[in-house]
């Protein structure tokens, strides 16, 4: 959409795909940057700094999804801002019916709970798919274990670490603590015989860790998915569609699943209401 404002034709629409949002204050923008998992090195922040100083109004926002922007940014100074940030490897972010900035919380490489390294595969993710064009807004949430910091439930495809567990009796010295820890009432241990409820088991490593004997183990590490979360007017969780696949799987159904919304989505919807209105079992069918 083109406007004439004061002798200028700005396209709202290429500044809005090169990262620059409309405010309410007339030709100001927000700069949305690109940011992969939260995360910016320390050179970088003092750019933005030094951006939100020179060309904003000293301030930066910090987005619900991990995000930066730099607002009041003047038309005039688009370009050179974006120069400025280039140079800064820095990249601009997107918005409208694109794949969004991939949230990621920093799992394995720090948190003691971290079962995988969300922030390895929110890169990989990132530099597959990000700003594709999909029918609406697609995003994408990973966690490094069922503890959910990073909130997969609200997002479009939610991605949560897990292991498999397996108890090696021969270990075991019954001492009730793997019990004690679960949360899912999984384990029940009675005169020193362990009850494994596989059911129950949210994939969270807790028996594990906590063991003195090492009598559970992991039996196999990977990412337990989820299709169709949001928020907005109308929110709702994402389902669980499948466990513990691999990291070429996950990547084999992503790509499904976004052929898949290019398929079936009608317009205005998300990929949880196509999902919905088609079926999950007609989805499943069509990505694993």
């Amino acid at each position: 959409m083109k406007i004439t404002m004061s002798d200028k034709q700005i396209d709202y629409e290429s500044l809005k795909s090169g990262g620059f949002m409309r405010q309410r204050q007339q030709d100001q923008f927000a700069f949305r940057l690109r940011v992969v998992g939260g995360r910016i090195e320390a050179d970088q922040l003092r750019a933005l700094a030094d951006a939100a100083d020179n060309y904003g109004d000293g301030h930066i926002h910090l987005t619900t999804r991990q995000g930066i922007e730099i607002p009041f940014i003047k038309l005039d100074d688009v370009e050179t801002l974006r120069e400025d940030m280039a140079d800064a490897n820095l990249r601009k972010g997107t918005c409208g019916p694109r794949i969004r900035g991939i949230m990621a919380c920093q799992g394995n490489t720090l948190c003691p709970r971290g079962l995988v390294d969300p922030q390895d595969l929110a890169q990989k993710i990132d530099e597959k798919y990000f700003a594709a064009d999909v029918p609406h807004k697609f995003k994408i949430s990973i966690t490094g274990c069922p503890a959910s910091c990073a909130k997969p439930q609200e997002n479009d495809f939610g991605i949560i670490g897990g292991v498999e567990p397996k108890w090696l009796e021969e270990e075991c010295i019954g001492c009730g603590l793997c019990q004690e820890v679960c949360r899912m009432d999984a384990i029940i241990v009675e005169d020193g015989v362990v009850t494994f409820d596989r059911d129950k088991c949210d994939l969270c490593g807790d028996c594990i860790s906590s063991c003195p004997t090492d009598a559970w183990v992991v039996e196999k590490t990977g990412y337990t998915l989820l299709i169709g979360g949001k928020i907005g007017r109308f929110p709702q969780l994402g389902t669980k569609f499948v466990e513990l696949v691999n990291e070429a799987q996950l990547f084999e159904i992503l790509d499904k699943t976004i052929q898949f919304f290019k398929e079936h989505a009608e317009k205005g919807e998300r990929v949880g209401d196509t999902v919905q209105r088609v079926g999950l079992e007609t989805f499943k069918e069509a990505v694993l």
